[in-house]
């Protein structure tokens, strides 16, 4: 039986009579061939790792895609594409010739708030990906935070957090880019005085794995205070909050084990419905 996404699609997040000028053009679903589709330059993904593409591209040939691309008509001819650039890579390496698309006929504006929104509930963005689409969304077309956590589906707590990471150092951007330290890591150094005390964390948790809340302490302690190792848990101990830090890792979110004398149980945090899809499909496939 086919799993069931929890979401409800992008009008899930996009809400009835959204962003302006929705209304399909031309008849709506299409094939349209490969070579008549542009890359978009709203595109908040940065990052396509080939294996996920090349797997992609195996599911296509055997079921075709499922979810068509979203495109918007270009004044000298041909599309642009507004949603789906895994899908359109995934089709060239698939061999195809023609994709099915929808047609909508939308400002920049809206085309960059449906291209944000259809990468945040498909599939997540790296956490700087997503800081640099509200910021561009911000700056260029005037939104408040206010507006755009309602437009995205976000608290606006999620959205401040999520730009605040774009003033960290851009070496330890690129450890938050690359995945060597979390979202968590990096929202903890922030907290730190000084950038020198930043790197002195960021250290701490590549090179020794330290977790979430052990860099948070290390940022309120101020400058020229060590990572401490002393004090040495029981080897179970050390091997649960181990195990949390991977879960943490892989799943984006805080994660607890609790014992038991008979076993014991796993509390995965999430914070909207669209982070429960998220992570649901993080686990599920």
């Amino acid at each position: 039986m086919a799993r069931k996404a929890l979401g409800r699609g992008l009008d899930a997040l996009i809400p009835a009579g959204g962003a302006e000028g929705l209304e399909p053009a031309g008849g709506g679903l299409i094939q349209i061939e490969l070579g008549r589709i542009s890359p978009s330059p709203f595109q908040p993904r940065q990052r396509f790792p080939e294996a996920a593409i090349k797997e992609l591209s195996e599911s296509i040939k055997a079921q075709g895609i499922l979810q068509p691309l979203v495109v918007r008509p270009r004044a000298k001819g041909g599309y642009e594409l507004i949603a789906g650039e895994r899908r359109l890579k995934a089709a060239k390496v698939a061999g195809l010739e023609t994709v099915p698309a929808l047609v909508r006929d939308v400002d920049d504006k809206s085309a960059l708030e449906l291209s944000l929104v259809e990468n945040l509930q498909r599939e997540d963005l790296g956490p700087l990906e997503e800081a640099q689409a509200y910021r561009r969304l911000l700056t260029e077309f005037g939104y408040t935070q206010e507006e755009l956590s309602r437009r995205v589906g976000k608290d606006r707590a999620t959205v401040a957090n999520a730009l605040r990471l774009l003033n960290l150092p851009e070496d330890i951007k690129n450890d938050l880019a690359e995945g060597r330290i979390t979202a968590g890591h990096a929202r903890a150094m922030l907290m730190a005085g000084t950038q020198a005390q930043m790197r002195r964390i960021r250290d701490a948790a590549v090179k020794d794995g330290i977790s979430v809340r052990e860099a948070e302490r290390l940022a309120k302690a101020g400058p020229g205070k060590a990572p401490a190792k002393s004090v040495k848990a029981p080897r179970g101990d050390v091997d649960i909050r181990a195990m949390e830090e991977r879960l943490l890792r892989e799943l984006g979110t805080k994660v607890k084990i609790v014992k038991s004398k008979k076993g014991g149980r796993i509390e995965i945090q999430f914070y909207t419905a669209e982070d429960l899809d998220r992570i649901y499909r993080r686990i599920c496939g």
